[in-house]
C-alpha cells in the first residue's frame, strides 16, 4: 500500500520529474498532476507520458474560463488523461465573468458525460451555483470536489450527489475548525487527500512550495481527526481513487 496525491500541479520538465522522485521516497506511489488551461493541459500528459505512476488531466480552471476551452475535447483521448478539469466556479477572484465560468463548466460537465471520465471540480464562494449547474446538466457518475473548503452543509450536498471530496493541507491549519468537522463526518470511503502543490502547503511546512511528498502528512491530519490509524486512511484513500481513475489497485 502506498499514497496518492490526488491533485497537484507539477511543473514541466526536469523539476516536475524531480518532484515526483521525491514523492515516490516519500511513499507516494501514484500522482494526478491536473491541467488548468488548454497548454498547461497539454504540458501535464506530455510529463504524464514521461513519468511512471503520473497520470494527468485536461480541463479549464474557472480564472481562465473567459479564454474558452477550444481544443479541450481532442486532449481527453490522449494517453495518461483520467479526468477532465479542474473546472468550475470561482467566484471568490472572479478572474472570469461569472456568466463565462458558468458556461464552461457546463460545457466541460458535458465531456465528462460524453468521454464517461471522472469530473474534477473547483469551487469558491459558489456552492449554490455550482450545485445548480451539476444538477441542471447532470450529475457525472464519477466526480471530486478538490481542495474541499466547505463545511459540514456543503458536505452533505456533495455527498447527495455521489461525489468525493478531497482535502488539503488546509486540515492541518490552525483556524480551519470547520473544515476538520467536515473531515470528521466524511466517511471514510468517501475522502481522497491532496497536496494542490505548489499550494497550501501542510503544517509544519505552511508558508513553503509544497510538493506531493508532503501529501501523507495530510493523510496523517485525516487520521487524527477521524481517530483511526493512519494505515486504514492510506488503504482507503488508495482504494477509492484507483477505482475513481481507473488506475487499478496494484
Amino acid at each position: 500500500m502506498a499514497w496518492i496525491d490526488q491533485h497537484c500541479h507539477l511543473p514541466a520538465g526536469a523539476e516536475g520529474r524531480q518532484l515526483a522522485e521525491e514523492a515516490r521516497a516519500a511513499g507516494v506511489e501514484r500522482l494526478i498532476t491536473v491541467g488548468t488551461g488548454i497548454e498547461g493541459s497539454r504540458e501535464m500528459i506530455a510529463l504524464a507520458g514521461e513519468i511512471e505512476g503520473v497520470w494527468a488531466t485536461a480541463g479549464v480552471h474557472p480564472h481562465d474560463a473567459k479564454d474558452g476551452i477550444d481544443g479541450l475535447e481532442e486532449l481527453l483521448s490522449s494517453p495518461g488523461v483520467v479526468a477532465v478539469g479542474e473546472c468550475g466556479l470561482d467566484f471568490h477572484y472572479d478572474h472570469s465573468p461569472r456568466r463565462t465560468q458558468v458556461d464552461m463548466f457546463a460545457r466541460q460537465i458535458g465531456l465528462a458525460h460524453r468521454h464517461d471520465l471522472p469530473l474534477m471540480i473547483h469551487s469558491r464562494s459558489a456552492w449554490p451555483e455550482t450545485f445548480e449547474v451539476l444538477d441542471r446538466e447532470g450529475v457525472p457518475e464519477r466526480l471530486v470536489f478538490h481542495c474541499f473548503s466547505g463545511g459540514t452543509a456543503e458536505l452533505e450536498q456533495c455527498l447527495a450527489r455521489g461525489a468525493l471530496v478531497s482535502f488539503s493541507g488546509i486540515i492541518t491549519f490552525a483556524r480551519a475548525d470547520e473544515l476538520r468537522a467536515a473531515v470528521a463526518a466524511c466517511p471514510l470511503d468517501c475522502l481522497l487527500v491532496e497536496t494542490d502543490s505548489p499550494y497550501l502547503a501542510p503544517v509544519p511546512h505552511r508558508g513553503k512550495p509544497n510538493r506531493p511528498a508532503l501529501v501523507p502528512l495530510v493523510g496523517a491530519a485525516v487520521a487524527t481527526v477521524k481517530g483511526v490509524p493512519v494505515h486504514e486512511v492510506e488503504a482507503a484513500v488508495w482504494k477509492t481513487s484507483s477505482v475513481m481513475y481507473g488506475l487499478g489497485e496494484a
